[in-house]
Formats: structure tokens, C-alpha cells, sequence
């Protein structure tokens, strides 16, 4: 019965036909090879093409390596692979339709100077953070908003669920994996009495984020309970490099004015209800407010990429219905919502985190459950721990992914030998992300410290500068370090045959 349970799963199906795709690839090109030298002259100069081509355009270092080393060490498909898979770009079509969203939308964010030029007049240095997420990534400055931050699923569930209950014009839910289950059925059942009474209910989910665990046409079903739902850059059982690109995004906005993300997405074991790698220890915050806009015109621009609905959106800004929202209290201090997008050259979600890091005066603290880093992270992390600033990371201490977990350990010692603490959470998995420095900013979001997140995924985040809720970010910080073991320089060090391992695993990091 499990047999034939796995065998009908759709990722399992899905990754047999690319295997039988790819083996078919591969002996097309040595059995043709075999017997045309003009042929095998071909892939070999492709081969060589590709590599001056990659190391021709903007990119990665890391992940030019990663490509350049197998093409030149397997030059008759290595080309051809690339050709195939390697753009980290996603489609035209979702390159030209957020081109013109932010064409016809570009007014939609509009930055009120006052509020950052009071950010100016406080402290030069996160003026500049903040003011790289408004005038280059778009994403405005918000001042005296209220924020909550989560230390766990189970409260971040609870208040998420009450807020659904009390929308009165529309909910939008944007998530990575979605299971049935005891989290996410009374959401449901939320949504379709919401849809019934009304409500403009929309659901996004990313059809590979939940292939292994929903139904292949799971968004239909949805659709006939009267919720509008897509199923984001559908799983097809084709090699092609748009599988790349997933909606890592954990985004709930209900009525303009009340804002969930995190790491927290809707399956049980992000809220124990299913025990899958010992205790999960996962973060989210809720923004309430006018801050709440930027989270309202990510998740639109992401709808109408899939889905042209939209001619305007100001019928969803906050102010609209704000005052229907009793907020008990107003943080001081600054909200900056801001999403990432490998449609752009920007990596505004590394640019968040090296920012925190090089403007850390006394410390850093960092929850991350992938460690998989590039030179210039690595620099950042290091350096700020060679100035005398107290840098802790802290990584899973059961992992989900074995090979990617030998992946994070192979940056141990390069950042011990630094100065920097590691921690592994000992109780089980840890999935937050979330980076506090100095009691003043914070950012907590669905941004990883990995290549898939920081260049491939659409994510999402919320920097903080002086808000009520770095306290509560920073006590949980304090407490989780608390239930961890701390890594030695002897404990990352395992002898050279692990060292060569290590060398491997870097190398291929990217490609993970």
C-alpha cells in the first residue's frame, strides 16, 4: 500500500520522466557522438561558448564555478545541460508582465519623505538601508506602525486564524506548501464561509513547494468553493530552468490592514501538529497598518503575473478601511515590508542582510536553517566578527536535507576560525530566518541564507528599525541560543577526507 502510495506521488512520477528525459539526452549525444566527430566538434565548441558566456555576464562567482567545472569537465552535454537549465532568469513572459506592471504601477508605492528623512535625522547609517529598499527596490518606509513578532508557529496560527474570521472585504494568501491537515483545514473552511458571504478571496500556493503532499489539481477544487486560487508556475514533468524559479513567499493581507509573514507556512509540522524532525521552531510577525500596502502590491503583482485581473489597485489600500482596525497601540520606531524577485538584477534580500551586518556595532544575531553562502556573505559575517562584534548563527540541529545540512556544516570553520558562534538547535528543526543586530533593526521574512532563496525565489521580509517588537525578537533569540549546543573549531573539523568532501559540497552549493 505505501509502495503504491509513493509510486502515484506526482513529484516521484514527475522525477522518473526527467530521469528517463535526461538518459535519453545522454545517449542520444554519446551515441551519436560514437559515430560523427562533426557532431562531438559541435558539443565541444557549445561547450566552450557557454563557458565564455558565463564567464562573460553579471552573476555570481560562486555560481558561474559551479557551472563552469562540470561543462569543462563533461564538454560533449555539458553545454547542452546548461543550455537547458542553467539560466537562472526566469521565463520571458513573467519578465515582461512584471515589466509592465511596474510600469502601469509605479506610482503605486509612493515613499513620504518626511518619515525618511526623520530616519536621516536619527542615524545616517540605516537611513542608507532603508532608503537602498525605497528609491532602488521600491518598497517605502512606514513610520509608528504595530508590529507583533511570533516565536513559534502555534502563536503566529492562532492570531492568523482570528484575523480571518473578522475580514469583512477581502483576504489574499500567498504560500509555499500548503498540506490539509489541522492547521490548514479550519483556514479553509474560513475562507470558503468568507468567499460565500462575498469577500474577494484569493489563495496562491507554488504547485512544487506542495507536489508531494496536494492533489494535481488542488487550486480547481478550490475554485469550486467560490476561493479564486492559482497553483504559481506549475510543476511539468519537462527539464526546463522556470522550475528554478518558486514563490517562496508566506504572505496573508486581510483588508488592507492587517499583514502575516514568516517562515511559517500552512502544514502541520509548522505548528507541531505532526512531529517530523523533533520540535520545529519556525518565526512570523504581523504588521497592522498603513505598512501593510507594501504586502498588498507584492502579492498583486504576483497574481496578475499568473493572472490579469487587476486594472488598478488602489481599491485594496489600507486607508480605505483602516479604521474599521482597532489597533491597541503604535510602535515608534520604522516598518519597511520588501519583497525579492529573480525577475530583477537586484538581490535585495542578501543586500538586506550584508547591510545589518556591516552596520553592526555590538552584535548579531542570525536564526537561518540553510547555511550555503557566498564570498561576499562570508566577507560580511567574518569581518563584522573581526571588529569585535558579537556574530551568532544559529542552524538546525535535525536537519530536514542531509546533503544540503553537509552543505551548511562545511561553512563551520571558516567562521569559527573568524570568531563567530555556531549553534545547532538541539530540540529539532529550526526554519526561522531572521537576522537582529544591536537592539535597533531586525528583519524577519522567508529569506534563507542559501543561493535558492537569496537568487532564485521570490521572497519576501519586513525590516524593522526601533519598533516595540525587537525586544520580543531579541529575548527569543537569547532563549533559543540557550536550548542549543554551541560548535567548537574541533567539532567542524573532521579530517581530510571530510575536507575534500567539504570542498565538493562547496563547490556544487550553488546548484542545490
Amino acid at each position: 500500500m505505501k509502495l503504491l502510495k509513493f509510486l502515484r506521488n506526482r513529484v516521484v512520477v514527475f522525477g522518473m520522466l526527467l530521469l528517463i528525459q535526461a538518459g535519453w539526452l545522454l545517449f542520444l549525444i554519446f551515441r551519436v557522438g560514437e559515430h560523427s566527430a562533426l557532431f562531438s566538434g559541435i558539443l565541444n565548441v557549445l561547450s566552450i561558448l557557454v563557458v565564455l558566456y558565463i564567464v562573460y555576464k553579471d552573476g555570481n562567482p560562486a555560481y558561474k564555478l559551479a557551472w563552469v567545472v562540470p561543462i569543462l569537465a563533461f564538454p560533449i552535454f555539458g553545454g547542452l545541460l546548461y543550455v537547458a537549465m542553467g539560466n537562472k532568469r526566469p521565463a520571458k513572459k513573467y519578465r515582461k508582465a512584471e515589466k509592465r506592471l511596474s510600469e502601469e504601477l509605479g506610482l503605486t508605492m509612493v515613499q513620504d519623505l518626511d518619515v525618511i528623512e526623520e530616519v536621516r535625522e536619527k542615524d545616517e547609517l540605516y537611513y542608507g538601508q532603508m532608503n537602498y529598499l525605497s528609491s532602488t527596490c521600491g518598497y517605502s518606509v512606514y513610520r509608528s506602525e504595530s508590529t507583533k513578532y511570533y516565536p513559534s508557529g502555534e502563536a503566529y496560527y492562532h492570531d492568523l486564524l482570528e484575523s480571518l474570521k473578522k475580514a469583512k472585504h477581502y483576504i489574499f494568501m500567498e504560500y509555499f506548501i500548503v498540506e490539509e491537515g489541522k492547521m490548514f483545514t479550519p483556514i479553509l473552511e474560513v475562507l470558503e464561509q468568507k468567499a460565500k458571504e462575498g469577500l474577494d478571496v484569493r489563495f496562491m500556493y507554488d504547485d512544487f513547494g506542495s507536489a508531494s503532499i496536494l492533489p494535481i489539481r488542488y487550486h480547481s477544487k478550490l475554485e469550486q468553493m467560490g476561493i479564486s486560487c492559482i497553483a504559481f508556475n506549475k510543476f511539468v514533468p519537462f527539464i526546463s530552468v522556470a522550475m528554478n524559479n518558486r514563490d517562496h513567499r508566506k504572505i496573508t493581507v486581510i483588508d488592507g490592514h492587517t499583514a502575516y509573514t514568516g517562515g511559517i507556512n500552512l502544514a502541520d509540522e509548522y505548528i507541531n501538529e505532526k512531529m517530523r524532525f523533533g520540535h520545529w521552531k519556525d518565526t512570523g510577525i504581523r504588521v497592522q497598518g498603513n505598512a501593510v500596502w507594501n504586502f498588498t502590491v507584492m502579492f498583486l503583482k504576483m497574481w496578475n503575473l499568473s493572472r490579469e485581473t487587476d486594472t488598478t489597485f488602489e481599491p485594496f489600500h489600507p486607508s480605505r478601511y483602516r479604521d474599521e482596525l482597532q489597533i491597541t497601540h503604535s510602535d515608534r520606531g520604522y516598518v519597511q515590508p520588501y519583497g525579492d524577485t529573480p525577475l530583477d538584477r537586484e538581490i535585495t534580500g542578501e543586500n538586506v542582510y550584508l547591510n545589518i551586518l556591516n552596520m553592526a556595532k555590538r552584535y548579531v544575531y542570525i536564526f537561518t536553517p540553510y547555511l550555503i553562502i557566498d564570498h561576499e556573505m562570508i566577507t560580511a559575517i567574518t569581518l563584522a566578527s573581526k571588529r569585535g562584534v558579537d556574530v551568532r548563527i544559529v542552524t538546525p540541529g535535525i536537519p530536514d536535507k542531509k546533503i544540503v545540512n553537509a552543505v551548511t556544516k562545511s561553512y563551520y570553520s571558516i567562521l569559527i576560525e573568524s570568531g563567530v558562534r555556531i549553534f545547532e538547535y538541539t530540540p529539532g528543526f529550526l526554519h526561522a530566518k531572521v537576522i537582529c543586530a544591536d537592539d535597533e533593526i531586525a528583519a524577519v521574512g522567508t529569506i534563507n541564507m542559501d543561493f535558492r532563496s537569496l537568487y532564485l525565489h521570490f521572497e519576501n521580509g519586513v525590516l524593522l528599525y526601533g519598533t516595540d517588537s525587537i525586544p520580543s525578537i531579541k529575548e527569543d533569540l537569547d532563549q533559543t541560543i540557550l536550548k542549543s549546543r554551541e560548535i567548537s573549531y574541533e567539532m567542524s573539523e573532521k579530517g581530510k577526507a571530510f575536507s575534500i568532501m567539504k570542498a565538493i559540497l562547496r563547490l556544487l552549493a550553488p546548484l542545490l
